[in-house]
């Protein structure tokens, strides 16, 4: 199957938004919302978030750059590739750029996009980019965060798909990104250019 699918589904109408609260990486809104189908009202909470993007970092001799952090949702520390919201005006590549040299001091030699997908369509609003940094190679200090605590780990691209299929790696967005990386690996999809996101 190729292309968006073909469908009789009409987009609801908003008729009312209202901000509930600026959480400052999401705004918490609530809408009202009908159906153009059968006219049904419903209130509904969104959250509007800016876009994200993930890399997975290959160095010249094979290996992912892995960083571990300590996550306030799950409670423990997750294993993962770089990622970060995409600033205002900001685009895809640079974020990922940006983000990279960030967390882990590393900068790469070219940038392919592997997919991008909402981050979650049932009440968020963002997407989700990833990309393979290839020929990445560390050139600069980390700048983090101020609530950042990392840890640099790398992986052999070998490894990649036993620590997928044991669980080592539980955080769903690096799952995605890891397994598209997997498939591109072997011509099993081809990434697209910037300008086809």
């Amino acid at each position: 199957m190729s292309g968006k699918s073909k469908h009789q589904i009409q987009p609801w109408i908003v008729e009312q938004t209202e901000e509930l609260k600026d959480c400052r990486i999401f705004k918490l809104n609530r809408e009202i919302v009908r159906s153009p189908a059968s006219g049904k009202r419903g209130e509904f909470f969104i959250l509007d978030a800016p876009d994200w993007v993930n890399i997975v970092p290959v160095t010249p001799d094979g290996q992912i750059v892995f960083v571990a952090q300590y996550r306030l949702g799950s409670h423990h520390v997750s294993f993962e590739t770089p990622a970060g919201m995409v600033e205002p005006g900001e685009q895809v590549e640079a974020a990922a750029a940006r983000e990279l040299r960030e967390e882990t001091g590393y900068s790469a030699r070219s940038f392919t996009f592997l997919g991008r997908t909402f981050a979650n369509p049932a009440f968020m609003t963002n997407h989700f980019t990833a990309l393979v940094a290839e020929g990445v190679t560390l050139t600069d200090p980390t700048k983090w965060d101020e609530h950042e605590e990392l840890e640099l780990r790398l992986v052999p691209a070998d490894q990649i798909g036993q620590m997928l299929s044991t669980g080592a790696v539980d955080n769903s967005f690096t799952v995605l990104a890891l397994s598209w990386y997997l498939l591109h690996q072997h011509d099993l999809i081809q990434p697209r250019r910037a300008d086809q996101l």
